[in-house]
C-alpha cells in the first residue's frame, strides 16, 4: 500500500490500458505489451520520452501540475482518474497518527437516517465500512458473512455473485473507490490491512487491484437479488458527511412505482416485524 513508486505504478497501469486508436494513433504493427507505449505517451503529454520513462520508474517524483495535466490528457484520464494523479505527484507529507480510535457517527445523523423509515441509508467509513445503517439500511444487506463491510462483501462473501447480479460492474467500482481512499490517506493502517487481506484471498480484487481504476462513490443505479424479496433496483447518491471527513451518507431509492418500490416496502415490514 505504501508502496515506493506510486505515481510510477498508476502511470504503467493506466498506459496499459488504453490502445493507440483509441487516441488516434497508428497501431504500428504487433505489439509486445498492451496499450500504449512509454514514447507514445510521452509524445502525448509533450515530455521527453527519457523524462516520462523516469517518471515510470520513479527515478523522477515531483511533476509540475502543467506536467500531470498533459500526462492526463495524454493518457485519457477522467476527471476522477486526473485528481487522483495529482495526488500521487504531490503527496501530504505523513501525518503523525494517534492511536487508533472507532469511527463515531454523529448523533444528529443517526436520528435523520432513523426518521427515514422507507429509504435504506448507510454511513460509510472511508474503506467502505458500514459504520452506522438505519432499520431498511441494514435489511437490505442483512444475511452476508460480510454485511457490516461492502469490499469484503464482494469478494470474500460466498453468495455475493447472487446478491449482486452485476457482479463485475459492482467488484470494479468497489476497487476504485478504495483507490480513491488509498489516493487520499495511502498510510491509513485500516485501508493496509483491508488490501492485504483481499490480496491474499481474493484473485479477482488482485486483478482489479492492479488496474489502478478510480471511481468515486456518487451516484449510480444497482441491482440487489435479495433472499427475502428477490430482485431490488435501486439508485443511490453519496454525500460526504462534513463534520466527519472520510465518512459517506449512502441514501438508496426505487423509483416510484416501480415493482422494486414495493419490494423494498415489503422488506421494510417485514423488517419492522
Amino acid at each position: 500500500m505504501a508502496a515506493e513508486n506510486s505515481l510510477g505504478e498508476f502511470l504503467r497501469a493506466r498506459r496499459e490500458q488504453v490502445g493507440p486508436e483509441e487516441l488516434g494513433l497508428p497501431a504500428g504493427g504487433p505489439r509486445r505489451v498492451a496499450g500504449l507505449r512509454r514514447e507514445e505517451v510521452a509524445v502525448l503529454a509533450g515530455v521527453s520520452t527519457d523524462y516520462y520513462v523516469r517518471l515510470e520508474q520513479g527515478r523522477e517524483r515531483n511533476p509540475s501540475a502543467q506536467v500531470v495535466d498533459a500526462l492526463a490528457r495524454g493518457l485519457a484520464l477522467d476527471e476522477e482518474a486526473t485528481a487522483h494523479l495529482h495526488r500521487l505527484a504531490q503527496p501530504v507529507p505523513p501525518r503523525r497518527r494517534r492511536a487508533r480510535r472507532p469511527e463515531r457517527v454523529s448523533p444528529n445523523l443517526l436520528r435523520l437516517m432513523d426518521g427515514w423509515p422507507d429509504t435504506p441509508a448507510l454511513v460509510l467509513g472511508p474503506c467502505l465500512e458500514v459504520l452506522a445503517h438505519n432499520a431498511l439500511g441494514e435489511a437490505l444487506f442483512a444475511g452476508h458473512t460480510h454485511s457490516g463491510d461492502l469490499v469484503r462483501l464482494v469478494f470474500l462473501d460466498p453468495d455475493a455473485r447472487e446478491f449482486y447480479p452485476d457482479w463485475e460492474r459492482v467488484a470494479v467500482n468497489t476497487v476504485g473507490g478504495l483507490r480513491v481512499a488509498a489516493g487520499i490517506d495511502p498510510d491509513d493502517p485500516r485501508l493496509i490491512e483491508t488490501v492485504g487481506e483481499l490480496s491474499v484471498k481474493s484473485a479477482d480484487f488482485r486483478r482489479l487491484w492492479a488496474r489502478h481504476d478510480i471511481r468515486q462513490k456518487t451516484r449510480e443505479t444497482k441491482r440487489f437479488r435479495h433472499r427475502l424479496v428477490g430482485e431490488l433496483e435501486l439508485s443511490y447518491e453519496a454525500l460526504t458527511v462534513n463534520s466527519a471527513p472520510g465518512q459517506q451518507l449512502i441514501v438508496y431509492q426505487a423509483e416510484p412505482g416501480s415493482p422494486s418500490e414495493a419490494a423494498l416496502a415489503l422488506l421494510g415490514s417485514l423488517a419492522a416485524s
